[in-house]
């Protein structure tokens, strides 16, 4: 299950977690985030219970997105024990994507 991130849930849902949080940081006219849209999905599928994924509009949170300095997009961040652990920029295959985020 995905869930939508804002400045108002982001310490609820990501630092107070008690699993991995992955943060997909996209827009709507991005193309492709909307391609890894769905292999986000998947992984949040494959590995429920075990991760979280969140997703971050960044035109709806500017905020957020000007606080972990996303400048450029899709962008997937790995949250372990409320802190950044590893971060990922641009569209890649689910399995490189894993490796990269270090699930």
């Amino acid at each position: 299950m995905e869930v939508k991130i804002t400045s108002e849930n982001f310490k609820k849902e990501v630092l107070d977690s008690e699993i991995p949080v992955i943060i997909d940081f996209w827009a709507a006219w991005c193309r492709p985030c909307l391609m890894l849209g769905p292999i986000i999905a998947e992984i949040g599928e494959e590995l429920e219970g075990q991760v979280k994924i969140g997703k971050i509009n960044v035109d709806e949170e500017g905020y957020l997105a000007n606080q972990f300095r996303i400048s450029s997009i899709p962008t997937v961040m790995l949250f372990k024990d409320g802190k950044p652990a590893s971060q990922v920029i641009g569209l890649l295959r689910k399995e490189d994507l894993l490796k990269r985020l270090g699930i």
